[in-house]
């Protein structure tokens, strides 16, 4: 049987551990108070300053212009309007139109890019040569033929040009290099200029 003072040192330790519980749940309370204080303080100042360039794409201008696609029965290119984005220089406003060329028509045209093309640069040379850097799937998924080619071809040559004054000629390239042909049918070594076209071999 416990003595008097065996007790008073049982009720001491006893205390002194309810003691400390409620010292970490008041800390832990207090410390889960301020994170939700922060994390509702943060997000209410992003809210009513946003960090520059968040969102930046959707306050920035836009411009209209002009994309040829294939006309429905793929015989001709024809112009559709459309805003883009607008860039402070050149380079970077040719990328945002033929990331719209590539998108596609909305008006009922035929799109002249396989869906899956991607732009990776743009640099425009001395005398307005504009060599455009496509990645692989450029050729891997174009359905190829000499019609086809020739649309992709000057679909995005007289989008350029008709755009962009500073644009007078327009080189394919993939993946930096030079491009013998999209699918071996037309010769794509040589600078391709504007021309109101009638797709070849179309009917």
């Amino acid at each position: 049987m416990a003595t008097k003072n065996q007790r008073r040192i049982s009720e001491v330790k006893s205390k002194k551990k309810k003691h400390h519980m409620r010292t970490v749940l008041l800390f832990t309370i207090m410390t889960t108070i301020i994170w939700l204080l922060i994390f509702l303080f943060v997000t209410l100042f992003d809210t009513l300053f946003p960090p520059a360039g968040k969102g930046s794409a959707a306050k920035k201008d836009k411009i209209e212009v002009s994309l040829f696609f294939s006309d429905a029965n793929e015989r001709f290119l024809v112009a559709e309007k459309r805003f883009v984005i607008k860039e402070n220089n050149d380079e970077d406003q040719a990328k945002e139109i033929i990331k719209a060329l590539i998108e596609g028509p909305k008006t009922g045209k035929v799109a002249t890019f396989p869906p899956k093309a991607e732009v990776q640069s743009v640099k425009i040379k001395d005398a307005g040569l504009a060599e455009i850097s496509f990645a692989k799937s450029l050729t891997r998924d174009h359905p190829g033929g000499s019609a086809s080619e020739m649309a992709t071809i000057f679909s995005l040559t007289d989008t350029l040009i008709s755009n962009i004054p500073g644009i007078k000629k327009v080189k394919l390239l993939v993946e930096g290099k030079e491009l013998a042909s999209i699918k071996g049918h037309i010769d794509t070594r040589q600078a391709f200029e504007y021309k109101d076209m009638k797709i070849p071999g179309s009917k």
